[in-house]
């Protein structure tokens, strides 16, 4: 099989940060959206890597060229952005301010898992108050968006206290299916009956446009390498033949781990057993193309590129877009998260931070890739 012809364009600067900004967590982590009219929006977190600033605003930058210059605009996240549905509302998770846990009536303690030298206690969803068991949304309709929010009925589910903080994070991708149905596969999921309390994964179904979310599946860490925190971090697409492609991270505060890849033929009901398939890597992001290529991004070390014409069984090797001085230093010259939307059938604009640009300041950076 011919491996696609990749064409990468120039590195554009989108925003750089203070001077003197070295801290982890500002200025990084950037978040490409689609907004209507071919307006694209990128978001950049700008404050501590913490569960205490849940719910903060983020830096908000706007292009209307493909991608090509950018400005910085507070109120472009006031407009529609997210996943387009069939009844033309846009839909969006939301991440809400974590709840303080002396503030709630907590039921006895399930367990305790530590990462990142951080502990975290762990109780069963079912026996916390139902304010406390819900996921967040916001939909755009009739010109603003309207906050809304379900509440989890998933008798097996955990959720953690961490810092004194009981967040409420709904995290992952949101595809549309061929008929309708929306599909999610997020993350953090703890499951009750593993012996060990392993970060985990969960697909969720909506036939109602998201008004209300049924779970459906899982994936549930069961790895040989019993030093890893577990899966996070779930990237979704949905493939040409209709099945369900997702890349899992387990890099974690207890060292550098593999990408996962696992297959549902079934929308998300059952998947196949995950297999790992890289070294490195955290949040994995997919976009399948209209011409039949998959991309795959990722980072630390750096920012890597990856392409499958065969639904994510063979991959090119990467395309590194960053240097990377010593691989050892996973974190030294980028935080590794990136983001992906679509420019046209073989072309699309990626999103990532450089931390040692020619500048010297923190930054972030876009470019636009076209394979074929």
């Amino acid at each position: 099989m011919l491996e696609p012809r990749v064409e990468l364009g120039e590195a554009r600067l989108v925003a750089a940060g203070p001077a003197a900004e070295k801290r982890w967590g500002r200025w990084q982590f950037p978040s490409l959206e689609q907004g209507p009219g071919g307006k694209l929006l990128l978001f950049v977190h700008v404050e501590a890597d913490s569960a205490a600033s849940y719910g903060m605003a983020r830096k908000v930058y706007v292009s209307s060229d493909r991608g090509r210059t950018w400005e910085e605009d507070p109120q472009a996240a006031a407009g529609a952005y997210g996943l387009r549905l069939r009844n033309g509302e846009w839909l969006r998770t939301d991440t809400v301010a974590a709840t303080p846990a002396s503030s709630i009536p907590l039921p006895a303690k399930v367990a305790e898992r530590i990462s990142y030298r951080t502990p975290f206690q762990l109780y069963r969803m079912r026996e916390l108050p139902v304010s406390l068991r819900q996921i967040f949304f916001q939909r755009f309709r009739q010109g603003a968006w309207k906050a809304e929010h379900q509440t989890l009925d998933d008798p097996h589910a955990l959720r953690y206290v961490t810092g004194g903080l009981m967040p409420q994070i709904w995290w992952g991708d949101m595809k549309l299916m061929r008929d309708g149905t929306l599909t999610a596969l997020t993350y953090p999921y703890y499951h009750d009956q593993q012996e060990t309390p392993y970060t985990s994964v969960a697909s969720y179904e909506s036939r109602d446009a998201g008004k209300s979310w049924a779970k459906v599946g899982h994936i549930l860490y069961a790895e040989a390498d019993r030093r890893r925190d577990g899966f996070t971090e779930p990237a979704l697409e949905r493939l040409k033949d209709g099945s369900l492609f997702a890349v899992l991270r387990t890099t974690d505060g207890n060292g550098v781990g593999p990408m996962y890849r696992s297959w549902s033929r079934d929308l998300g009901r059952t998947w196949s057993a995950p297999e790992a398939f890289t070294d490195t890597g955290v949040l994995p992001r997919l976009l399948q193309l209209d011409n039949g290529v998959l991309v795959l991004s990722s980072g630390r070390p750096g920012v890597d590129l990856r392409f499958s014409r065969d639904g994510g069984r063979t991959w090119t090797a990467p395309e590194h877009l960053i240097p990377v001085p010593d691989p050892q230093k996973t974190q030294a010259d980028s935080c590794g998260y990136t983001s992906l939307v679509p420019l046209g059938r073989d072309r699309f604009l990626i999103a990532y931070s450089w931390f040692t640009p020619p500048t010297g300041q923190k930054s972030i950076y876009v470019r636009e890739v076209r394979v074929r």
